[in-house]
């Protein structure tokens, strides 16, 4: 389904009944990674997924898109669905957009799950990582989303899962350039947001990837010990809903249970 934010549209799915449970994509992904989840989640749940903001069929509102414009865009099919209260899991990106989307509203959300995702802001190295692909991508973009993407999986799955990663990076290679470098300068301008996701009045979950290259899972499990925020560390990456597809899919059961 279609819905016009700012004069552009925001492509989003709608499907079940009970508690609704927002599911945000990652970073070169869109609302299709979460296909092989939904026939569980959505067995007793109202299951929305958004497309974010340059992803999927959901257009760009610009060359920086900042984690606030992505949860606008989330909070206008949010009133559209006049939703009153609702569960966020959010995958990477989208944990940081679903951060951002709490903060707005923090009394509608009753559990949000950083999955693959962190509550930290980029430090200097990553930061310079993103300015540095930014600038590849405006002449390589096909190799450089190849590169970026193909390395999110731990080298294992990227032997044992070759169809499904195939199947991820023709989705990714559908992300445009525009909506690449906005995604990326948006991810950069994050603040740190441990004292907000630590405080808030709502069940709090982080999925953690044993051999994530990505997200500081040690670190995590340090600065959450003896906090309300819950965390399970799965064995492999970054793509847990294929990596990890049977325990994940456990955990979230029992996240929006």
């Amino acid at each position: 389904m279609i819905l016009y934010h700012r004069e552009s549209p925001v492509y989003y799915e709608d499907e079940g009944q009970g508690e609704a449970v927002i599911l945000l994509h990652g970073f070169l992904e869109n609302s299709s990674m979460w296909n092989d989840l939904k026939p569980q989640l959505s067995k007793n749940n109202r299951i929305i997924c958004v497309d974010l903001l340059g992803h999927g069929q959901t257009e760009c509102q610009g060359y920086v898109h900042t984690m606030g414009d992505m949860a606008n865009a989330v909070l206008a099919v949010v009133n559209h669905l006049k939703l009153k209260t609702y569960t966020l899991i959010g995958h990477s990106m989208g944990g940081y957009v679903a951060l951002a989307l709490a903060e707005k509203n923090p009394n509608a959300v009753q559990g949000l799950c950083l999955m693959n995702s962190t509550f930290h802001e980029d430090d200097d190295e990553l930061r310079a990582l993103r300015k540095r692909a930014n600038l590849m991508v405006q002449t390589n973009f096909e190799n450089m989303v190849r590169m970026s993407f193909t390395n999110l999986f731990s080298s294992e799955s990227r032997r044992t899962h070759k169809i499904e990663v195939k199947k991820v990076l023709e989705q990714a290679l559908k992300t445009s350039a525009q909506g690449y470098v906005a995604g990326q300068e948006g991810m950069m301008l994050r603040e740190d947001k441990f004292e907000f996701y630590n405080n808030l009045d709502a069940k709090k979950l982080i999925i953690i990837g044993e051999k994530d290259p990505v997200i500081k899972g040690a670190l995590i499990l340090t600065e959450t010990k003896n906090t309300s925020i819950r965390c399970e560390t799965l064995s492999l990456g970054h793509m847990s809903h294929i990596e990890n597809k049977e325990e994940l899919s456990y955990i979230l059961l029992r996240f929006v249970e």
